[in-house]
C-alpha cells in the first residue's frame, strides 16, 4: 500500500484530505509543521503532501530534507499562493505538483492517483554513455563519477526520452506520456520546470535535450568531442 505524508495546519483541511486518501486505500501520516514533518522522516513514504506556508517554516524546507534522505519520494505542494513565481519556486524545490487551494477534491485526488501511477519509470536497465550513468530500478545516478539528486518525476522524465531517443516529442505527448492518461488538470509548469532543473544538473559538455521551438524536444545521442 502506498504511504502519504501530508503536512497542513489547517486541521479541518488536513482531517478531511487524510478521511478521503484513507478511502483511497493509502497510508496516511500527517503533520501540521516543518517540526513533526522532520519528525516524520524516520520512515520512507511515496508521496509527500506539503503545505508551503507552516507555522514554524516553508514546506520547501521539509522538501529539501526529503530530497536528501528519499530520492524515490515525490513531493506535491498545497498552497494559497497561486502567484507564477510561487509555482515555480515549488517546481524548483522539486516538486511533482503545486496545488493551489481552493481545488476540487476530486481533482485533487485524481492528481495524486496520476504521481503516485508516475512514480515507477517503468525502464528496468541502465543508461550509461561514459559520462552520464543512470539506473532506473535502483534511482542512483552519476555525472562524470559525481552523485546526482534526481527526483523521481525527473526520473521519469529521462526514462522517457531516452526510451524515445533522437525523436520529437511534443508537449502535448509528452504530457501524455509523463502522467500515463489524457486530462486537463496537468499543470504544463511542471514539464517545463523538470527539465529546465534536469538540464541544470546534467549538461555542461554535452547538450542531451534538443529543443524545437514550438514544437518540443529531441533527446540526441551526442558524443564526447
Amino acid at each position: 500500500m502506498r504511504k502519504i505524508l501530508l503536512i497542513e495546519d489547517d486541521k479541518t483541511l488536513k482531517e478531511t484530505l487524510k478521511f478521503n486518501l484513507e478511502k483511497e486505500g493509502y497510508i496516511v501520516t500527517v503533520g501540521s509543521s516543518v517540526a513533526q514533518a522532520v519528525s516524520l522522516l524516520t520512515q520512507k513514504y511515496d508521496l509527500a503532501i506539503l503545505d508551503v506556508n507552516l507555522p514554524d517554516g516553508k514546506g520547501y524546507e521539509i522538501a529539501n530534507e526529503i530530497t536528501a534522505y528519499y530520492k524515490e519520494t515525490a513531493v506535491v505542494f498545497l498552497t494559497a499562493n497561486d502567484m507564477e513565481q510561487d509555482i515555480l519556486t515549488g517546481y524548483e524545490n522539486g516538486a511533482s505538483d503545486y496545488i493551489t487551494k481552493p481545488f476540487s477534491l476530486e481533482i485533487f485526488l485524481k492528481k495524486i492517483r496520476a504521481i503516485l501511477l508516475m512514480l515507477s519509470p517503468n525502464l528496468e536497465n541502465i543508461y550509461n554513455d561514459g559520462g552520464l550513468n543512470i539506473n532506473f530500478t535502483t534511482y542512483n545516478s552519476t555525472l562524470d563519477g559525481n552523485v546526482l539528486v534526481l527526483t523521481p518525476m525527473e526520473y521519469k522524465i529521462l526514462a522517457i526520452f531516452i526510451k524515445n531517443k533522437n525523436q520529437v516529442l511534443t508537449r502535448n505527448k509528452l504530457l501524455n506520456l509523463l502522467w500515463e492518461q489524457d486530462d486537463n488538470f496537468v499543470d504544463e509548469h511542471a514539464l517545463t520546470a523538470s527539465i529546465s532543473r534536469i538540464r541544470k544538473k546534467i549538461e555542461g559538455r554535452k547538450e542531451y535535450f534538443k529543443t524545437i521551438y514550438g514544437v518540443g524536444y529531441v533527446w540526441q545521442e551526442v558524443d564526447d568531442e
